[in-house]
């Protein structure tokens, strides 16, 4: 009799245990929207109580329907004895449904249900630049002129769920989104804009679907010495950085020089020669190179990137960089481009 109760006993426990761990590791949704905007992107996370990370689950969304989360590997954060697992979706104009969940892991296979999702619209403004995001802001810019009556406009934007790609003006000559890329949340993209040149600031909204209100962004369209002004090293001649390190440099190889007058040490002559040499590095001339008649010239360094103008002939003329790819040149004064290294002449 005392044997048949230590076998209970022991089995009692053996189920307490089961029960435990399966109620520890009961995968659920620990968000999901009822309802969010047209067009905007939105995360949905799924938590694994007591899990651990150590389980390395996959997660498998009902492949017979054409709602997909962007990325099929979910974003994966450890609190605790909690892992949360985030998904990213974006919306249409109509109801979306989340497909049922298949998960596979150590402790068993597991599903969640589907779920619907509920769009509503935002009201339009004239300045909206269609753009939803819990967060953006313009990383640099830069002004360069485009012909004789305009100006492009080219800005580094980075923003966190957020439907860059959707982005767009009003009322305005030709704008596009270029080299696009997204890390789950995280998504920065250039954006280009040809403005007239009366134009001297571009001003637009974006809604954050955070404050649930318009944000107004804005930057200067201003060209600097009738050619190039940028805050990034998309088109640079030379930037006021470049100016300040020249400044620098030249203080520095007058005060050695002064100093070694003043003390007769070696040790600021040395510097005072090392300065002058990285201070004549900045003023070695630029590489000519050559492009052949018909060339395209891009307005930024990528495969998909718009083409700005056409080289009407052979262009002999200065490289101002590099990229992978492609040459920076200056077609006619302040008309400066990208050009891929096939279209430079044969040596």
């Amino acid at each position: 009799m005392r044997h048949l109760r230590s076998v209970w006993l022991f089995i009692g426990l053996i189920l307490a245990y089961t029960t435990l761990l399966s109620a520890q590791n009961e995968f659920k949704y620990s968000y999901m929207p009822k309802k969010v905007y047209e067009n905007q992107l939105f995360a949905v996370t799924i938590i694994a109580p007591g899990e651990s990370g150590k389980s390395n689950p996959q997660f498998t969304f009902d492949t017979s329907s054409e709602i997909q989360p962007l990325f099929k590997k979910p974003l994966t954060v450890q609190n605790g004895p909690d892992s949360f697992y985030t998904f990213y979706f974006k919306a249409s104009n109509v109801d979306i449904r989340i497909p049922r969940l298949f998960i596979s892991s150590e402790y068993g296979e597991a599903s969640l249900d589907s779920n619907t999702i509920f769009i509503k619209t935002i009201k339009q403004r004239d300045d909206f630049c269609q753009v939803l995001a819990a967060d953006m802001k313009i990383k640099n810019s830069q002004v360069s002129n485009y012909d004789e009556k305009s100006h492009i406009v080219t800005l580094s934007i980075e923003a966190f769920e957020a439907n860059l790609e959707d982005m767009q003006l009003n009322d305005v000559q030709e704008a596009g989104v270029e080299n696009l890329k997204r890390n789950n949340a995280k998504v920065e993209a250039e954006f280009y804009v040809v403005l007239p040149l009366e134009e001297k600031v571009l001003k637009f909204t974006y809604f954050n679907t955070i404050k649930k209100q318009y944000v107004f962004l804005e930057v200067p369209v201003v060209v600097a010495d009738a050619s190039v002004t940028t805050q990034s090293d998309l088109n640079p001649k030379e930037d006021s950085f470049e100016k300040l390190k020249k400044y620098t440099f030249i203080f520095l190889v007058g005060f050695f020089l002064f100093m070694f007058l003043l003390k007769r040490d070696f040790f600021y002559l040395v510097f005072g020669v090392v300065s002058i040499i990285t201070l004549l590095t900045f003023y070695i001339p630029h590489k000519k190179i050559c492009v052949k008649q018909g060339a395209s010239l891009y307005i930024l360094p990528t495969q998909t990137s718009t083409v700005s103008t056409k080289i009407d002939q052979t262009l002999d003329t200065m490289l101002l960089g590099e990229r992978k790819g492609f040459q920076k040149v200056e077609y006619k004064e302040g008309i400066i481009g990208w050009v891929k290294n096939e279209d430079l002449c044969d040596n």
